[in-house]
């Protein structure tokens, strides 16, 4: 079975930083396209950032120039590195994995919270 496990959330003052990371089990991990998402109390999930297997990447405009995604194909991770953190940041984050053809995996999410 399929499991995705992140890991890196927390506590964070506006401006701050933080890296999330999530390993992946069960999967083609080379071959899928993985995702963060983000939800907060309330509202809509909304994708914040995406990488192919190739290496290719998408960011929402709310966190472009800001966020980073990236992946480690040899330790099946993959990260979001987040800077310049602000209030509206402040989200349940979920990891999600689209191999191939095959329908979407999501992990349970880890809390980011940006306060004073």
């Amino acid at each position: 079975q399929v499991q995705l496990v992140e890991s890196g959330g927390g506590l964070v003052q506006p401006g701050g930083s933080l890296r999330l990371s999530c390993a992946a089990f069960g999967i083609a991990f080379d071959i899928s396209t993985m995702g963060w998402h983000r939800q907060a109390p309330g509202k809509q999930r909304e994708l914040v950032a995406r990488i192919t297997s190739g290496g290719s990447t998408y960011y929402g405009d709310s966190v472009k120039g800001r966020f980073t995604i990236s992946r480690d194909n040899a330790e099946n991770t993959v990260f979001l590195q987040m800077t310049s953190l602000k209030s509206e940041d402040t989200a349940v984050y979920y990891c999600a994995a689209a191999p191939p053809s095959n329908a979407v995996s999501w992990g349970r999410g880890t809390q980011v919270t940006v306060s004073s």
